[in-house]
């Protein structure tokens, strides 16, 4: 008996896929998604055998989510979904994954079931072109899955092999390298120092402050929400002048 869960925003698509599944029997369907974010906190939470995955869906897509879902404790296999897409299709066949294009049908859904399994990270790898940029960081803290949406993160700190990352109500710690989350989101976040990126959208003025009467004054970063500054590298000083 295999565990399905289902993922695609349309109703009739995960409609038709219930009827399908049905029909095939020796199957038990414990969930269904309407977004890439809903999906992997079902599956962290009902630990599905496989997961039918759309590609295209709000909020979070199904490529950013295959790469949060292979993060979970029992990462699932992956089945995606998709209407014609010549890219999509080319990525898939070139990196062995599999997939189902709509509208669905049953011979090809129990061939996909049998043959699923876990993806591999080289094939996760191959298939981050076809979803630029993450819409939210994973992040495991005692067993589970957080998700921590890019928009709402005013900085991230490099420190010793963990990376900070602040929110508004409070801080997480990642393991990722702050220079690839700078080539990943440098259209959002500017670096400030060498161990630091700041939001631009939460970056309120710059100010010259000395931690005591006797230091030198130095430029730092006044952040909307949270009572700590950024200080300024004299590297990146010529964004003071810029702002």
């Amino acid at each position: 008996m295999l565990n399905i869960l289902i993922a695609d925003d349309e109703a009739p698509a995960r409609s038709r896929l219930r009827d399908l599944l049905t029909d095939i029997g020796n199957l038990y369907i414990v969930g269904e998604a309407k977004n890439g974010k809903e999906a992997i906190l079902l599956a962290d939470q009902l630990q599905p055998d496989i997961i039918l995955l759309d590609i295209r869906m709000p909020e979070m897509d199904g490529i950013e989510a295959a790469q949060h879902l292979q993060k979970l404790t029992k990462a699932p296999a992956i089945i995606f979904t998709t209407a014609f897409d010549n890219y999509a299709i080319q990525a898939f066949d070139m990196n062995a994954v599999d997939y189902l294009l709509k509208p669905i049908r049953q011979e090809r859904l129990q061939t996909a079931l049998q043959k699923a399994r876990a993806l591999l990270p080289q094939q996760l790898t191959a298939l981050q072109p076809l979803s630029p940029q993450r819409t939210h960081l994973n992040i495991t803290e005692r067993g589970r899955i957080l998700l921590v949406p890019i928009a709402d993160i005013i900085y991230l700190r490099a420190e010793l092999k963990y990376v900070t990352v602040r929110t508004a109500e409070r801080e997480y710690l990642i393991e990722e390298s702050l220079t690839h989350l700078e080539q990943e989101f440098g259209n959002i976040f500017m670096r400030l120092h060498r161990n630091c990126l700041a939001a631009s959208a939460y970056i309120i003025g710059f100010e010259k402050r000395s931690q005591d009467e006797h230091a030198e004054k130095q430029w730092v970063a006044l952040l909307k929400h949270v009572p700590e500054t950024i200080t300024v590298s004299r590297r990146q000083q010529h964004l003071v002048r810029m702002a």
